[in-house]
């Protein structure tokens, strides 16, 4: 088999153009045995992440090769003639090294940026000879600049792009050959391998992938039709040869037979890109710190006992040794920064009178997140556990949620906006894809299938916002039959829907994801725009941004806050007097009552019909039953709500699965329901430290077999020094398994 790499692949991040699944082209190029592969879509880098990953996933691993085909203004990329020039040349970048990565992610950024974009992300020469350290360059496609020229200009005008591309790059510069069978292309062809032999330029032969298989070419040529809003029988759309396919090495050999070293070349380039990680260690921003503070350990203890004088002011030694054993893994993680900017953006926003939630998610753990005003809950006092939050025996990284009211949540961004810089904040994108449904009206658009009956088969598809196509014609008898025995128009929209079903179709925005960064964000990964957003877009997703050091923070707009605040205002309007919220106390006779008559509708996860129902039997009394309630009515732990009721209402015997175990059971009636109420039993049960405990709650929640395998030996072990029956402690650890999948 011969050597070769393909250097020119475009996957469906070159959105509505590319038909290339990451995961499917890269076991296409295992099975060619290839050791190496580029991605290079059109003017972005969304999909290097996943495609980096993917490669390192294979049995055998194959060499990423990160790149883009960057939009090249003619001239500067602050001019804007017109029409004509709204999408600049094509250009090939490769990265040979992370330095390379980091200037191939400017380079791509600032293609973004509002003077340069242009119809498309566009960079320019001033650019690139900035930037070009680390990269390597090929001509592109018959859009590159040196073809197009040859094309429309001459050999001479050519030549001389030719001459300013390479003293940029050097011998980093490629002249780039490929065969469709277009006539232009040919022609192309022999004047590049007439340059090349010229000034001494090496050639590369690439196939310009636009999908992967070669009977992928309707389904590719179906996508860009969308993309144009053309029909697929209109004559005058644009159109693919269909050889735009990720060709075998064997049949590039073949194709390139009187140029082999194009093919070998390929080889020379993947040989001069370096292995580098796109993980990084989290990139914590600074915190601006007063004049009279140096250490940002230091400045957040200060708050935290200041806070803690309001909070909690008979402090204990209970207190102070909680308070000082979570600064000091805050410490040792160097999150100081982290929670400093958290409690300045809080505090602010309740300066600007903006509602504020009391806390979300595992935050609500920290005494110290509740000292300095990040949350409104006592950890304390509700038995929450800090370490669920921060394990100090594991890495693990920080995720405060804040809840702000709709209109307020837009006033915090500007702040962080103001305060940090534009450089330094940025939004994180989102991917829109086909679903199953509208699969089925975009092909059918593309097609001509009448409307209503596209309108009829997306109907047949079940509302589940999980199911897929090929779950729908298994499961429903009247699609299936449609896509096996329909006129060939319906059989065509229904395997091409299925084919191109998951596609991406669009861009998004994140509704509350935030990244703040230490200096620019371009240092440390690509960003774009989008339509609505006012500040720059990370490139990749939320799920990816982290993984390259990002530390990504959540700014929710809740209903219910501005519900809640809209309330407070108009009775102060009403009645001269302003309510605060936080001193409503918590055990309230007639708030119950309305409680145990389910006159609940308006109120935040109480409102249901069921939920009602299930408040009017169990008759709450206290804060704890609400809390309880609110665990339980979820799928998997609603199936123990009747036995919750029972024993609250004194119909069944409370049992607790040992008696070591009542204290932390009593408020839930000996049931399970938080997953702090595993730990605890891991902890009091078999002398699991509270971190190794939260490693043994995330191994249960996720069903992380081989782990539970080792946990398992391991607390029965612990159990039995505690002088407890190995019989009792597997029945307990049995009785953890089982609530921790859904514990709350």
């Amino acid at each position: 088999m011969p050597d070769f790499t393909h250097l020119h692949v475009h996957t469906q991040y070159s959105i509505l153009d590319g038909a290339s699944d990451i995961n499917v082209l890269m076991k296409k190029a295992q099975e060619y045995g290839m050791k190496s592969i580029a991605i290079t879509d059109h003017g972005n880098m969304f999909g290097v992440f996943e495609f980096v990953k993917a490669a390192k996933q294979l049995k055998n691993p194959i060499k990423p090769i990160i790149g883009c085909e960057m939009y090249v203004a003619d001239g500067s990329r602050f001019e804007k003639k017109g029409r004509e020039d709204r999408s600049g040349y094509h250009l090939i970048l490769l990265a040979k090294n992370y330095n390379g990565y980091k200037n191939l992610s400017k380079l791509c950024s600032l293609g973004f940026a509002k003077d340069a974009f242009y119809y498309t992300p566009r960079i320019d020469k001033e650019l690139l000879s900035q930037y070009s350290e680390g990269l390597i360059a090929s001509s592109a496609c018959l859009g590159g600049e040196i073809p197009w020229l040859i094309l429309h200009q001459g050999e001479k005008q050519a030549e001389q792009a030719l001459k300013e591309y390479y003293e940029i790059f050097k011998e980093d510069f490629y002249l780039e050959i490929m065969d469709h069978g277009l006539p232009e292309q040919k022609e192309v062809n022999k004047i590049i391998i007439k340059f090349a032999s010229k000034y001494n330029i090496k050639l590369i032969a690439t196939n310009d992938a636009h999908f992967v298989n070669a009977d992928d070419a309707k389904s590719h040529d179906i996508l860009v039709c969308l993309n144009t809003g053309k029909n697929y029988d209109d004559p005058n759309r644009m159109k693919y040869t269909g050889n735009e396919y990720l060709r075998s090495p064997e049949e590039m050999a073949k194709l390139f037979a009187h140029c082999p070293e194009a093919l070998i070349n390929t080889q020379e380039i993947s040989e001069k890109i370096e292995y580098f990680n796109l993980e990084q260690d989290v990139i914590l921003p600074s915190f601006p710190l007063p004049d009279n503070f140096s250490d940002e350990n230091d400045f957040l203890k200060h708050l935290t006992y200041k806070g803690a004088e309001k909070v909690y002011p008979q402090m204990t030694e209970k207190i102070k040794s909680r308070l000082d054993l979570e600064l000091e893994v805050i410490k040792n993680k160097e999150f100081a920064g982290y929670f400093l900017i958290v409690q300045d953006y809080i505090n602010e926003a309740k300066k600007m009178d903006v509602a504020v939630g009391p806390g979300r998610g595992s935050a609500a753990g920290s005494a110290v997140a509740f000292c300095i005003g990040i949350t409104g809950i006592d950890p304390i006092k509700y038995n929450l556990l800090f370490e669920r939050f921060l394990n100090p025996e594991r890495k693990s990284m920080p995720d405060i949620d804040v809840d702000f009211d709709d209109d307020g949540r837009e006033k915090v961004k500007e702040y962080v906006v103001k305060k940090y810089g534009t450089e330094k904040v940025a939004q994180i994108i989102t991917f829109g894809t086909m679903a199953a449904k509208s699969a089925i009206r975009d092909v059918a658009r593309v097609l001509k299938l009448p409307l209503s009956e596209a309108d009829r088969l997306a109907k047949l598809v079940p509302n589940d916002p999980n199911m897929t196509l090929k779950k729908a014609f298994a499961e429903v008898p009247e699609l299936r039959e449609a896509k096996e025995k329909g006129n060939p128009l319906v059989k065509d929209t229904l395997a091409f829907a299925e084919k191109l079903e998951g596609s991406i179709r669009h861009t998004g925005v994140h509704a509350c994801g935030v990244i703040i960064g230490k200096n620019n964000l371009m240092e440390h990964l690509p960003l774009s725009t989008a339509k609505d957003a006012d500040l720059m877009v990370t490139q990749y997703e939320g799920k990816h941004v982290e993984y390259v050091g990002m530390l990504k923070m959540d700014f929710l707009g809740l209903k219910t806050l501005s519900i809640i605040k809209d309330a407070i205002e108009n009775i102060e309007l009403r009645h001269g007097f302003k309510i605060d919220i936080d001193s409503i106390p918590l055990d309230d006779e007639l708030t119950y009552k309305l409680y145990q008559r389910g006159d609940t509708i308006g109120t935040f996860q109480f409102e249901s019909e069921g939920m009602r129902t299930y408040l009017r039997d169990l008759k709450p009394t206290d804060i704890e039953d609400l809390i309880a309630m609110n665990a339980l009515y979820r799928p998997g732990p609603m199936d123990y709500i009747p036995l919750f009721i029972n024993r609250k209402q004194g119909k069944e015997k409370i049992e607790y699965p040992h008696p070591l175990l009542e204290e932390i059971l009593k408020p839930t009636y000996g049931i399970m329901v938080y997953q702090e109420q595993i730990m605890l039993t891991a902890q009091i049960m078999a002398g699991y430290t509270l971190g190794a405990a939260d490693v043994l709650r995330k191994a249960m929640g996720k069903k992380m077999t081989d782990v539970m395998e080792k946990e398992k030996v391991k607390f029965v072990e612990g159990a039995q020094k505690k002088g407890i029956e190995k019989e009792n402690a597997e029945d307990v650890f049995s009785v953890m398994e089982k609530f921790a999948l859904y514990g709350f």
